[in-house]
């Protein structure tokens, strides 16, 4: 079965950096019709830039904070109206903090919940009109296995990411019928930026070196080392392609074989 998606319009929020970009990138070099979206105008513009690099084909890239619906909204007007539907959509958002139960204020949990998981919600419900019109969609969620197994002081992340896994699966089940397929990958350890920040705020608790403890963590993983974000990528290509056309209301995880569940 074809794999082509080069006909495709691709929105992936927070690409800028890490596994959103690497996502962004192989859309684009995919032949995809591709915008990304980022709080950060310097980092944004490198991204767009780089990927434009790749095959010379323009990209739409947006300043936008994920957590703010005005945001959102000033962004997919633009892009639906330049677009006029989106094809694929690709949810992706910053990590909430670290921390355990006594040092998350009210606050921090509100925040949390606007980027975990109302950003993925405000932004499926502009493409949504679309893909019905169409008759077809992929929306694709980026989230943890700590969605299917906690880690240790992620307490936000435990909480809401299992959240955004009951929406998604709910989700699937009411667009099922109009061939859009609502899909969650779990990501396991990756090598981005996000990753080097909780592994330096462990440390930073444990009273221990960030490269001792990411060595530690390595050898927890059955692949004894931790994902690549292209490797995230090819995975995230395959649910937006034909191949991927039975898959719905799934969480995959890309973890590295960290979740010990059958």
């Amino acid at each position: 079965m074809s794999t082509d998606i080069s006909t495709q319009r691709v929105l992936v929020s927070a690409g800028s950096n890490g596994i959103g970009k690497a996502i962004a990138c192989a859309f684009q070099l995919a032949g995809a019709k591709v915008a990304i979206c980022a709080r950060g105008q310097e980092q944004l513009q490198a991204a767009q830039q780089e990927m434009q690099a790749m095959t010379g084909e323009p990209v739409l890239a947006y300043i936008t904070d994920l957590s703010l619906a005005q945001d959102i909204s000033k962004m997919m007007d633009d892009l639906l109206e330049k677009w006029g539907a989106v094809d694929v959509l690709v949810n992706n958002a910053g990590g909430p903090p670290p921390g355990n139960h006594d040092s998350i204020s009210d606050e921090q949990w509100s925040t949390a919940f606007d980027l975990t998981l109302r950003s993925a919600v405000r932004l499926t419900n502009w493409v949504l009109p679309g893909m019905k019109d169409t008759g077809s969609g992929r929306i694709i969620n980026l989230s943890s296995y700590s969605a299917k197994q906690p880690m240790d002081s992620m307490l936000l992340s435990n909480s809401l990411r299992l959240g955004a896994l009951g929406w998604a699966k709910t989700l699937a089940n009411e667009v099922g019928k109009h061939n859009i397929l609502v899909n969650t990958i779990c990501t396991g350890w990756t090598q981005t930026q996000r990753v080097d920040q909780l592994l330096e705020a462990r440390a930073l608790e444990q009273g221990l070196d960030a490269q001792a403890l990411a060595d530690q963590l390595v050898t927890k993983i059955p692949l004894q080392r931790m994902a690549r974000p292209e490797e995230i990528a090819s995975v995230a290509l395959f649910l937006a392609s034909p191949a991927a056309s039975y898959i719905t209301g799934a969480a995959i995880p890309v973890d590295g074989g960290c979740v010990q569940t059958i």
